[in-house]
């Protein structure tokens, strides 16, 4: 027993672990918390899931084996003490009590007897009699059942522990580990998942995923396990007719709700039923809970603006969310090809629009933990919603990936609309936002042929002979003044200012800044100028609208350095497909574990609320009457049982005197 306590300190050490430690998330955002050292180490321990980890699986058994053990040798032996009256306890022991009491009746034993049995039976007690030669002993007790308190208790813990062993991974990795079963680690089609990739109909317990976007169907799920995944069949085929999502007035989702058609194969029946959150399906021994939403492959029409060369000519791409799409780009080592990864379509995005702060999208589990009411009262009168936004990964040449947000309609912040284009290396990072001015036709197309003209050796020549033939005040001034002004718009293009400052010292920097920044400032509203009547429009630097937009965009171009993509992509329409993400689940050891709780109860409450009672009365003949002898005992000798030994003594005396 000593063993099993300690089995059950671990297991609190583990609970408490995964309950203060969130539970199945990404490696990336347990390696930004912890760090590399640290992430390895634990992750020996798969602390990140540490209800299906090896080593708490292993308690629980090791749990349940020694307290079964101990329920097996105890348990007959309570029993026996419950249905034992101990009537062969002998007068003379009766004096080494120390609860005990003496009396003499003038009465015979025969009738003493009779006076007592009427007490015993009235106070509850159930009584033996043994005839002695010419004494009696009474051997009397209640609340035995005290002893079942003990019973049920450790009854309860291997119930629960089993109940527990049942629901969790358990059966799936014995599957894996003593059977044939190989997870699939590749992508690859439902209908093309191997045998050995799929877990029987009949399997006795399982949890899975199934993500199903409006208008589809499947009898599938998906059952992680290690590094990759098994198929779950399911007896019956969800249909999903149609998704609804209700949102708070903060952008987070209040409710949603999917109405599916189940069809059994077996049967033939086929009903509609409505699943929402905390209102699931059970069907045939399977549940089926509304989890998340998801996008179910929304047709996005976009624009990829190049960022590399002076080659800004926008062409049409369109892809579909959860699907790659190959965008050829044409750059100054030829042509080649980059994936753009289209993860994710976001319709409606209500931002924190207070001043000094950047949008960040709201990662999934935010949206789950609103239907629940975490997010209900949430008020903020800097709330605005922005619009759509388009989230991809773009997978360069040299394999590196990073995240892009990019809203699809222009954003006033500190007065003045701008493109919002956010950047990230993993998802455990905010993105970082550049601010593309918006056009007068509310678009990007007049940045990026600004970003394009900085990026024509010619032009910038040109753009640095007028700025030096406008600000020059001499003949002899005005080459030396070209060759600055063609050095710093040449690095400028190269690396926005911090290409200008990287090799000037630091405490020179902000002179250095003092006269670059204006001077950039005047050579691109010069090329801005050459690039719009090279496309047959008005010079428009000099009017109010102009000098505020071409402000914003130098500022635009000295961060686009820190925007690591050789494409831009902007949301033109959308064609949104939505889907739900249900959790799929057979769970026999939910009513195991709900005996065990009834166990547990019955257990604590007859070992706190039922007390066992034991009396002896000894009588034996003295004369014409009698001697009594009598003593009283209990498991717990406590205040109540010396208050309730004082009411017997009291009563015991008034009976025989």
């Amino acid at each position: 027993m000593r063993f099993a306590v300690s089995l059950l300190m671990f297991i609190c050490v583990a609970s408490i672990i995964g309950t203060v430690l969130q539970q199945n998330q990404v490696a990336n955002s347990y390696i930004d918390q912890f760090g590399p050292f640290w992430f390895q180490l634990f992750d020996q321990f798969a602390i990140w899931h540490v209800y299906n980890s090896w080593w708490f699986l292993l308690i629980m058994a090791f749990l349940v084996v020694s307290t079964s053990i101990c329920l097996m040798r105890n348990t007959p032996k309570m029993v026996r003490d419950m249905r034992s009256f101990r009537e062969y306890v002998r007068g003379s022991s009766l004096r080494a009590f120390h609860h005990r009491v003496e009396a003499q009746s003038p009465q015979a034993p025969a009738q003493a007897l009779q006076k007592l049995a009427p007490w015993m039976q009235s106070h509850g007690y159930r009584y033996k009699v043994r005839q002695d030669g010419e004494a009696i002993m009474v051997a009397a007790k209640k609340g035995s059942a005290n002893r079942l308190g003990y019973i049920f208790a450790h009854a309860a813990i291997v119930v629960i522990a089993v109940g527990g062993l049942l629901d969790s991974e358990l059966p799936v990795r014995l599957q894996v580990w003593l059977g044939d079963k190989q997870p699939i680690t590749q992508n690859m089609l439902i209908s093309e998942v191997p045998e050995t990739g799929r877990l029987p109909a009949v399997n006795p317990s399982f949890r899975a995923n199934m993500l199903l976007p409006e208008g589809s169907s499947s009898a599938s799920g998906i059952v992680a396990v290690g590094d990759g995944v098994l198929v779950q069949p399911i007896p019956f085929s969800i249909k999903l007719n149609k998704f609804e999502v209700e949102y708070y007035s903060t952008g987070m989702p209040s409710s949603f709700k999917s109405y599916v058609e189940v069809n059994d194969p077996d049967t033939g029946e086929s009903f509609e039923r409505l699943i929402e959150v905390n209102e699931p399906l059970r069907y045939k021994g399977v549940t089926v809970y509304q989890s998340s939403l998801d996008d179910g492959g929304s047709k996005l029409k976009l624009t990829a603006y190049p960022l590399e060369g002076a080659g800004g000519k926008p062409f049409p791409v369109e892809g579909t969310v959860g699907q790659s799409s190959q965008v050829t780009l044409s750059g100054q080592g030829g042509a080649h090809d980059v994936t753009v990864d289209m993860s994710g379509l976001r319709v409606i995005n209500v931002e924190n629009m207070a001043p000094g702060t950047e949008p960040q999208p709201k990662a999934m589990i935010d949206h789950v933990a609103a239907v629940t009411g975490s997010a209900a009262g949430a008020s903020n009168e800097h709330l605005r919603n922005v619009g759509p936004s388009v989230q991809y990964r773009v997978i360069g040449r040299d394999g590196q990936a990073y995240e892009y947000n990019n809203y699809m309609l222009p954003i006033v912040l500190d007065g003045h609309a701008v493109f919002l284009a956010g950047v990230r290396q993993s998802e455990a990072e905010n993105y970082r936002y550049i601010r593309i001015p918006a056009d007068a036709n509310s678009s990007v197309a007049e940045f990026m042929h600004l970003r394009a003209a900085l990026q024509d050796p010619s032009l910038r020549e040109q753009a640095a002979s007028s700025f030096a033939q406008a600000n020059a005040s001499n003949d002899t001034q005005r080459p030396l003044l070209q060759r600055a002004v063609q050095g710093a718009i040449d690095a400028f293009a190269r690396g926005g200012f911090n290409a200008i400052i990287e090799r000037v010292p630091e405490n020179e920097r902000e002179s250095v800044l003092g006269f670059a920044v204006p001077m950039i400032q005047l050579t691109l509203t010069e090329l801005y100028d050459m690039d719009r009547e090279r496309r047959g429009l008005e010079a428009n630097s000099h009017t109010e609208e102009g000098a505020d937009w071409l402000r914003l965009a130098v500022l635009a171009l000295a961060n686009l350095p820190d925007y690591p993509a050789p494409v831009f992509m902007s949301l033109n329409s959308f064609d949104q497909v939505q889907a739900s993400v249900f959790q799929i689940a057979r769970s026999p050891g939910k009513n195991t574990v709900y005996l065990g709780c009834l166990f547990l109860v019955i257990g604590v409450f007859s070992m706190f609320y039922i007390r066992d009672r034991r009396i002896w009365v000894w009588i034996t003949p003295e004369g014409d009457g009698s001697r009594m002898q009598a003593a009283m005992t209990s498991q717990r000798r406590n205040l109540d049982f010396s208050q309730e030994f004082e009411r017997f003594r009291d009563a015991f005396r008034r009976l025989f005197t």
